[in-house]
């Protein structure tokens, strides 16, 4: 989306202030119709929308990066030997090819590039427009960065082109989706578990799915982009996981909205 900090933090928390108070809607219509269906329906909506709703989050917060995207392409020239899968989890990796450099400075821009298999020990280079640039330039990420914003690409959003309406309310949908899947869980989690288990059986799917998936999406949604060059690809990551716990929520996890928790 790119709009500058504050513009960001003040739409997701109007957000969040509007979508809130589902959690309570989802959790209380649990009692009524069921954990699993709402659960599974979050998933399922999330599967089938991620990718149109991050693309219209873009379309309408920053209109012109939308329009860069489609008309100032962006072509990385290298030998497939030199470019690594970024992945990076504990901050530690070092990615310093020519290749791997200027892909990371291109994410970094939320720029959409397009690779080309350059024959052994080319120097690695990315065409912006009709400018090119080796991977031996000084400076290369700031002259890659000034080099985009040339051909179009805006360091954040505009505010006067920001459809604010539009924005939030894509934004409150994924919040939706979020309060559909943790509104009925904790209920969910405590009836599924005996009492002699249920601490260790609650913490244990909450920390891996929180703990574990959450905590590796950042470093795997950068490593996806920067190999496939879509800015849009790491929704893949987020996709594939709520697919997964769809299909293993629909055979394996039984309905325990009238399971008497007092019993087991």
């Amino acid at each position: 989306m790119k709009v500058s900090g504050v513009r960001a933090i003040i739409l997701i928390a109007i957000s969040l202030l509007i979508g809130t108070p589902c959690f309570i809607l989802f959790g209380a219509l649990s009692d009524r119709i069921g954990r699993k269906p709402i659960i599974l329906a979050g998933f399922a909506l999330a599967v089938a929308t991620y990718f149109p709703l991050f693309q219209g989050i873009t379309h309408f917060a920053n209109p012109k990066l939308e329009s860069a995207l489609a008309n100032a392409p962006v072509t990385v020239m290298a030998d497939p030997a030199e470019c690594s899968f970024q992945f990076n989890p504990t901050g530690v990796q070092k990615f310093t090819t020519g290749c791997d450099v200027i892909k990371a400075a291109l994410v970094g821009l939320s720029v959409n590039y397009t690779n080309v298999t350059a024959p052994a020990g080319t120097t690695a280079s990315v065409k912006i427009g009709d400018q090119t640039i080796a991977a031996g330039t000084p400076d290369l990420a700031k002259t890659i960065a000034a080099a985009v914003k040339t051909h179009g690409y805006p360091a954040s959003a505009d505010p006067n082109d920001i459809n604010y309406p539009m924005t939030i309310v894509l934004l409150v949908i994924l919040v939706v989706y979020v309060t559909m899947v943790y509104g009925p869980i904790a209920a969910w989690l405590v009836e599924l578990f005996p009492t002699r288990i249920r601490y260790s059986g609650l913490s244990l799917p909450y920390h891996i799915g929180n703990g574990w998936f959450g905590g590796f999406l950042p470093a795997t949604v950068f490593a996806i982009v920067a190999t496939t060059g879509n800015i849009y690809s790491g929704l893949w990551y987020p996709v594939g996981v709520a697919a997964m716990s769809f299909i293993i929520g629909l055979i394996f996890l039984p309905e325990t909205k009238d399971r008497d928790i007092t019993k087991i």
